[in-house]
Order: structure tokens, then C-alpha cells, then sequence
């Protein structure tokens, strides 16, 4: 093969429906919250994985969603995502899945609007087997892409937690990690982007 055709032949590649796209994703967040962090079986590498995505997000203009179920009685969201500088929104909830709150921070006219094609969207949080099953099972039927991020979700419980990915990669969604999704959405090396995403993973 000529040198000089490799070059147009990497241009017409088409990129994989299967990966994450920053341009077509956004990140949700799942009751991450005071309470109930201090529970939950790995909790700090848990947060060590949001926080990895959050500043991923940051760098490459991926949108992120914050849910919190019912702050009074389990506190608010815990401060280092809370407080992380990335621009995001938030919304209570009291029904276990966050779909509903998700779709409605999606819709036409606002910041995150369908116009913007974004059907992928990255799970992570608490509790696995209960509000992240919920709102993946939930958003399946809605017609999105979901991804969980395996080290970046837990439970109580180390049985629930292996329950309920099961559950998820049975149903439909995909189980990736969190340096995984960070990469496809960064897509190539030699960029000031690519550099921001390989300090995250040191």
C-alpha cells in the first residue's frame, strides 16, 4: 500500500456506533450523596472514579446530570462533586429511577436539548442494584445507548452490586470503565485533549 493513502484512507473511516462519543453522551450522575456514601462498599474508589469523569467531561464539553434522591433524608450530593468546577445540572427525585428527571433536563430548548442528538448516556453512582438499575432499565426502553461504568458504581452490598451488572449487561446495557470512557471521548493522542485525559490516569 502507497504511503500516501493511508492518510485518506484513516479520513473515511467511520467511526463505530458502539463507542461513546463526546459529542453524542452525556454523564449522569446517580445519589451520590452524604449519607449514604459512608455505606457503600468501595466508596472511595467509587468517588475517585466520578471524579476522574468529571474532570474528563470538564475538559471535553460532555454534559453532566446530577441526581439526588430525596437530599433531606440522605443529604446532599457529597462535596467533591458538588463543588467540582465542571458545569452540570441537578435535580431532585423521589422515584428510585432518575429517568424521568434526566428526560426532563433533555428536552427541546434546553441546555442539554435532543437537538443536540446526545442518545448515549454514561451511568454512574449509587445504589447499583436499585436507583442505577432502575434508571439504565428505564432509559433502555426510552431508546438510549446506556453505558454503566463498572468501577464507578456500587451498593451495600459486593451481592447486590454483582446482581445487578448481570442484570444490566443482560438487559442491554454496556458495562465499560471509567478510563475506558474517558479515551473514547478523548478519541486520538497528539492533542492539548489527549494530554489533559493521560495526566487524569497517572
Amino acid at each position: 500500500m502507497p504511503e500516501s493513502s493511508q492518510p485518506e484512507n484513516q479520513a473515511r473511516l467511520r467511526r463505530s456506533s458502539e463507542l461513546i462519543g463526546r459529542h453524542h453522551s452525556q454523564l449522569l450522575i446517580i445519589d451520590v450523596q452524604k449519607k449514604l456514601m459512608p455505606v457503600i462498599h468501595n466508596a472511595d474508589r467509587i468517588e475517585a472514579a466520578i471524579i476522574l469523569l468529571l474532570d474528563a467531561a470538564a475538559a471535553l464539553g460532555v454534559p453532566v446530570i446530577v441526581s439526588e434522591q430525596y437530599p433531606k433524608g440522605l443529604g446532599a450530593t457529597v462535596d467533591t462533586i458538588a463543588q467540582h468546577p465542571s458545569p452540570k445540572q441537578s435535580f431532585e427525585k423521589l422515584r428510585f429511577s432518575a429517568a424521568e428527571g434526566f428526560q426532563a433536563l433533555c428536552t427541546p430548548g434546553s441546555a442539554i436539548s435532543a437537538v443536540d442528538r446526545r442518545d448515549q448516556v454514561v451511568i454512574v453512582g449509587i445504589e447499583a442494584h436499585i436507583c442505577v438499575l432502575q434508571t439504565a432499565m428505564d432509559l433502555l426502553a426510552e431508546g438510549y445507548r446506556v453505558f454503566v461504568v463498572d468501577d464507578a458504581v456500587s451498593s451495600r452490598r459486593k451481592s447486590d452490586r454483582r446482581a445487578a451488572m448481570n442484570r444490566l449487561r443482560d438487559s442491554g446495557a454496556v458495562i465499560c470503565t471509567a478510563e475506558s470512557v474517558a479515551f473514547e471521548w478523548c478519541e486520538k493522542a497528539g492533542t492539548d485533549e489527549f494530554r489533559v485525559i493521560s495526566r487524569l490516569v497517572r
